[in-house]
């Protein structure tokens, strides 16, 4: 496989989540996009494993693995998919966007990682003051904005402490089997929901656009998404593979604005702002090597 080809197919697939997210939750429902989606995916993996013939550990180390992943996983989902239903599609990402800042904090408070350096604490503030701009503008047609924005914050905190928490057990399983392991767990969790939130009654009408997101999602944004992103974290620096984070909301944002018609009010982008500027100050140290290589 092409490194850049996979690199650009990351930041294609990553910039398309938030609006596939968006349009599968609000034709088809929140609970049931996202629990069909999740089928598909472990179909998918399933699939993929019988078709690879490769090894999925079951001893107790490696289930408690999957247990933890695929907690974090449902609780995630479920929050982003019901803040999507409020909130632009850009957003979405731009609030993903602060995945590193969050791993970062979680990792120093529980793996005692010193990684907040003076300046990455100057990059969280940042990012923080952005977040507050956007928390505490009302937007254009957007009545619920704030709730929908916290729960998208709120799914980033816990896909966040996901990671730390699956880091902190350090059990050794391919990336394929740890996906399938975490969507075995998860979807039960995500059909428990559809029961709860939707009575399990499948979607009245469910537009061809809602479908084909949901089956994106399921094929690409699940599984063929992060194969990729682990692929690049092996044979790129972590300087290239921060610039994702930067890249990824930028045309995110653009695509919620062409495709969907989304508005974003000035304090909206004030703070956007302000979160980039904090994710590059975070990820200055990783950054400042691909800066010198561009100017020598």
């Amino acid at each position: 496989m092409s490194v850049p080809a996979a690199y650009l197919g990351i930041i294609l697939i990553w910039s398309t989540t938030p609006l596939a997210i968006q349009w599968s939750a609000q034709s088809a429902g929140f609970s049931f996009a996202v629990m069909a989606r999740m089928v598909i995916g472990l179909a998918f993996c399933l699939m993929l494993l019988a078709v690879t013939r490769s090894d999925m550990p079951w001893h107790p180390a490696a289930r408690r693995l999957y247990a933890v992943s695929g907690i974090a996983l449902c609780a995630s989902m479920l929050f982003t998919y019901w803040g999507a239903l409020h909130v632009p599609s850009g957003l979405i990402s731009v609030i993903f966007g602060l995945m590193p800042l969050a791993t970062g904090v979680f990792a120093a408070l529980w793996l005692v990682e010193r990684t907040l350096t003076p300046l990455r604490l100057a990059g969280l503030a940042l990012a923080l003051a952005g977040l507050w701009l956007i928390f505490g503008r009302p937007w254009p047609g957007a009545d619920r904005h704030a709730l929908g924005a916290a729960a998208v914050v709120a799914g980033m905190l816990v896909q966040a402490l996901g990671l730390v928490w699956t880091k902190r057990l350090g059990v050794g399983v391919s990336s394929l089997a740890l996906t399938t392991g975490a969507l075995t767990v998860a979807v039960p969790g995500f059909v428990l929901a559809w029961l709860i939130f939707e009575r399990a009654h499948l979607p009245a009408e469910m537009s061809v656009q809602a479908g084909a997101a949901i089956v994106y999602l399921g094929v690409l944004g699940s599984v063929v998404g992060f194969t990729l992103y682990y692929y690049v974290i092996k044979h790129l620096d972590t300087g290239r593979v921060a610039l994702i984070a930067l890249l990824t909301p930028v045309s995110a944002l653009l695509l919620g604005q062409t495709l969907n018609r989304e508005r974003i009010p000035a304090a909206g982008w004030a703070g956007i702002a302000l979160i980039g500027a904090g994710l590059v100050l975070y990820e200055w140290r990783v950054l400042r090597p691909l800066r010198r290589r561009a100017t020598s």
